[in-house]
């Protein structure tokens, strides 16, 4: 026979608020980076790099022309003007990617192309378009009527950076930038975190498969696919385990045969309420783990619960699709990027003007999926869709969360408030 449910101040019908930002500073501190593995660089793109990158030589290691023209000595043109041009003996062509053959001595100039090496004895590249090439006995002769400075059009060695200059850090997601500082560096496999595996679970009787035909009373389960979807968009491994049997000991069972196996962290959707049937929050109740909260003050999504087992954090959002998005975006996403290394300390917002007005009073701040835009170099943002945590077509055109404060007014359209932009723009 199943035990009793707890009824003492403690349980799922008494819980104590916590904040949003004492919440997810619980989850982090118990958030270790994964292990580090290589891959090849083309494979990094998106990942976060498990080490640091210094270079071992300057960029660039050698003097690098930035024009199309000549090589040249400016003390040769010191007395140019347009009536007493320079003449100059050209020694030699130079592509990109050939060493100079001869040294720049008086009277002399190289052709020299874009990015390649500056012969020595030049300190200056004078650009194409302020020359003129003549034949003369045989020998190629540039008639230059301009002067230019020492350094023009070269730029020197070390200019970006000196060997041995940091120029990427570990814990930095890799972008198209960063693999071509790690593909000039030499960089074919590249040591990155690797991916966390994050098991999904959902609850609920009602829920059907996606190929099931529809029931009266029942839904497809969206949020375990919707969830898959944001763990890939935050460098996660998503592996859909299926649903949460109703009968509390194989629940039981199946929460700590998945606590005990191979995931980094579990993300559970639904059953965090004060249901008959909310087989989450007995489960926290009963537990051999530490739970951390069991109710956050938000809307929505104010019963999501998380907790620690062995080092291993099990999440339980709500399972209205709005509500679980929230959860995920405010909590997990933060954990799983930390996972792979990501220096995540609060969420990073942006300064935005309602663009309409919000009537809704809220005792608690309010995360309401919205979407942002620029306007006459001002940002704005207003909600989309029905604000209420079962909504779901809403979630595909908010590209924003705008954080609402306590409110027994509302707020009028033109008033500041703060935004968390979604797609992973929550950590550094």
């Amino acid at each position: 026979m199943e035990a009793a449910i707890d009824r003492s101040p403690n349980n799922k019908y008494h819980r104590r608020a916590m904040t949003v930002e004492q919440a997810r500073a619980l989850l982090l501190r118990c958030a270790q980076p994964a292990d580090a593995v290589e891959v090849e660089l083309v494979d990094a793109f998106g990942r976060r790099l498990a080490a640091s990158v210094q270079t071992e030589e300057p960029i660039p290691h050698f003097r690098r022309s930035g024009m199309d023209g000549y090589a040249v000595r400016t003390s040769d043109l010191a007395n140019v003007n347009a009536a007493a041009p320079v003449e100059l003996e050209v020694i030699e062509h130079i592509p990109c990617g050939v060493e100079p053959q001869y040294m720049i001595t008086v009277g002399k100039a190289a052709r020299i192309m874009t990015g390649a090496m500056v012969p020595e004895g030049a300190d200056a590249v004078i650009m194409q378009e302020m020359t003129e090439l003549v034949e003369s006995e045989g020998r190629s002769i540039v008639r230059i009527q301009k002067k230019v400075a020492s350094g023009t059009n070269i730029t020197p060695i070390g200019e970006e950076a000196r060997e041995g200059t940091l120029v990427l850090e570990a814990g930095e997601r890799i972008g198209a930038g960063h693999t071509a500082i790690l593909a000039s560096l030499g960089y074919s496999r590249v040591p990155v975190y690797r991916k966390p595996k994050v098991a999904i679970l959902s609850t609920g009787s009602e829920l059907l498969q996606l190929s099931d035909p529809m029931q009266m009373g029942k839904i497809r389960n969206s949020n375990a696919y919707m969830l898959s979807a944001q763990i890939i968009a935050a460098g996660g491994q998503p592996q859909l385990i299926g649903q949460i049997p109703d009968d509390y000991p194989r629940a039981e069972q199946m929460l700590y045969d998945l606590l005990s196996s191979d995931a980094d962290l579990i993300v559970t959707t639904g059953g965090v309420s004060v249901g008959d049937y909310d087989i989450m929050a007995d489960f926290f109740l009963r537990w051999e783990g530490t739970t951390l909260f069991n109710k956050i003050a938000m809307r929505p999504g104010s019963p999501t619960t998380a907790g620690s087992w062995r080092n291993k954090l099990l999440f339980g959002l709500s399972g209205n699709p709005s509500a679980c998005f929230v959860g995920f975006e405010l909590f997990v996403r933060p954990v799983i990027q930390q996972l792979q290394g990501a220096v995540v300390d609060h969420a990073q917002t942006v300064t935005c003007h309602l663009a309409v007005d919000y009537k809704k009073v809220n005792a608690y701040p309010r995360y309401v999926r919205g979407y942002w835009y620029s306007n006459g170099g001002e940002h704005y943002a207003k909600p989309v869709g029905r604000d209420k945590s079962s909504a779901i077509l809403s979630l595909k055109e908010a590209n924003c969360l705008i954080v609402i404060p306590p409110t027994k007014t509302g707020f009028p359209a033109g008033d500041i408030v703060q935004i968390i932009p979604l797609d992973g723009a929550m950590s550094k």
